[in-house]
């Protein structure tokens, strides 16, 4: 899929929706310098073009009782039938997963765990990601701090056209 041509403006308001996805349509206009009107046509544009694919809330695991986040790299027997499958479809029932990825190098997939405390991931090791189809090694990377986090993307390296669309 190409990247979509982006303005200045665009940039500004989806850097904005990215902290904060509820500003009404009157201060985001305010905050980035167009009349309500052009504002919503822009942003009706966005999502439309897919550039916006949802909203949601940013919820606080520790106050949810999740103390444990881990990296998982989980390696695969490609011996079986239909193994990537299997176990994608089984990645995606799995609650304790919220990051599942392909990749390359030693393993065959990188997922992001949380769980409540050690007893929780270990449950989950052993009841769930073990029992998967096909799996053959799995190494735990347990987060002991996190440095930066940020799920949203990095509007201000977008590329903007040259010329500013009109509001």
């Amino acid at each position: 899929m190409n990247a979509i041509s982006l303005d200045a403006t665009d940039c500004r308001i989806l850097s904005v929706l990215q902290n904060e996805g509820r500003i009404s349509n009157l201060d985001l206009a305010e905050r980035i310098s167009l009349s309500p009107s052009a504002c919503l046509r822009r942003l009706r544009l966005l999502e439309e073009q897919g550039v916006i694919e949802r909203y949601r809330a940013c919820l606080n695991r520790e106050a949810l009782g999740f103390e444990l986040e881990a990296f998982v790299q989980v390696s695969m027997r490609n011996d079986q039938e239909n193994w990537h499958e299997r176990f994608a479809d089984a990645v995606r029932e799995w609650p304790e997963v919220i990051g599942a990825f392909v990749i390359t190098g030693e393993s065959h997939y990188l997922l992001r765990v949380l769980a409540h405390n050690l007893k929780h991931y270990s449950e989950f090791v052993l009841s769930k990601l073990y029992k998967a189809p096909g799996v053959m090694d799995i190494r735990s990377n347990i987060v002991l701090q996190t440095l930066k986090e940020d799920s949203g993307v990095p509007v201000a390296l977008t590329r903007t056209s040259p010329r500013g669309r009109e509001a």
